[in-house]
C-alpha cells in the first residue's frame, strides 16, 4: 500500500511540520520509500530537517502541486508526505476538484490521507469541520490531537466538527509532548529525529536521558501511526 498524507491544519503553530517530520522517520525506519513536499515559505522546516527527503513546493501554482503526485505513476509504490502551510485548504481544494485526484488515485489504489493536526483551542476545532466540509467522505481523515500544543482537547471531544469527520470514518490519535528542552535542541541544531537518538559523540549530542526521551516519544508516536492506512 502507498499513501499521499497531506499534513494540515490550516492553523500556525499547530505543529503540522513536527508531524511531518515523525512521519517521515516512521517510513525512513520502516524501510518505506516515500517523498515529502514542503508548502511552508517562512520557515520550510520539513526540508531542512529532512534534506534529501523533501523539497520545497508553491502550493498556489498547479504546476508546483502536480509533482506532488507524478512520481506515483513512476513509482506506484512509494508514499508522498505533503507539509501544508497554514491557510493552503482553498488553493488545494480548487487544484483536487479541478485534477479529480481523488478519482485519479482510486484508479491507481493510492490511499489519501488529510491528517489535521490540532492543538487545544476552539478555532482548530472548528478548522476540522471546514475540511470535512470540503471534501466529505472521499480522502481518509486523521485528527492529530498534539499534546505538544495544548493537554485539554474536551472541546474537540465535544465538537460538532469531531462528530461530523467520526461520520466519514476518521482516526484520532494523540500525538505525545516532548520535553521543551529537548526539542528545543533538536530544532535549534536541525538534528533529524534519527540523529537525535542515535548521535552520542557529535558537538550537538543529546545527553544520555534525552536520547531515551526522544526514543520513547517516537515509540509512542509510531505506535499510533502503526493504525493508520498508511
Amino acid at each position: 500500500m502507498s499513501s499521499l498524507n497531506f499534513i494540515g491544519g490550516e492553523k500556525g503553530g499547530v505543529g503540522k511540520s513536527v508531524t511531518a517530520r515523525i512521519l517521515a522517520q516512521y517510513f525512513i525506519d520502516h524501510s518505506r520509500p516515500f517523498v515529502g513536499f514542503d508548502t511552508d515559505r517562512s520557515h520550510s522546516s520539513f526540508t531542512r530537517f529532512y534534506e534529501g527527503f523533501a523539497s520545497p513546493v508553491v502550493v498556489d501554482s498547479y504546476e508546483g502541486l502536480d509533482m506532488v503526485v507524478n512520481g506515483f505513476e513512476t513509482n506506484p509504490q512509494q508514499s508522498v508526505i505533503v507539509d501544508l502551510a497554514a491557510q493552503t485548504l482553498a488553493p488545494l481544494a480548487r487544484w483536487i476538484k479541478e485534477s479529480d485526484l481523488f478519482d485519479v488515485f482510486a484508479e491507481l489504489g493510492v490511499t489519501v490521507n488529510f491528517w489535521h493536526v490540532l492543538d487545544d483551542g476552539k478555532d482548530s476545532s472548528d478548522l476540522l469541520g471546514t475540511l470535512v466540509d470540503t471534501f466529505g467522505n472521499r480522502p481518509n481523515y486523521i485528527v492529530v490531537q498534539n499534546y505538544g500544543r495544548g493537554n485539554d482537547f474536551a472541546l474537540l471531544l465535544g465538537s460538532q466538527s469531531l462528530s461530523k469527520a467520526s461520520g466519514h470514518g476518521a482516526r484520532i490519535i494523540a500525538l505525545p509532548r516532548l520535553h521543551d528542552a529537548s526539542m528545543r535542541k533538536i530544532d535549534g541544531r536541525n538534528t533529524s529525529f534519527w540523529k537525535a537518538v542515535h548521535d552520542r559523540e557529535g558537538q550537538h549530542a543529546l545527553g544520555l536521558l534525552e536520547r531515551q526521551r526522544v526514543k520513547s516519544w517516537l515509540a509512542t508516536s509510531y505506535a499510533a501511526f502503526d493504525t493508520l492506512p498508511l
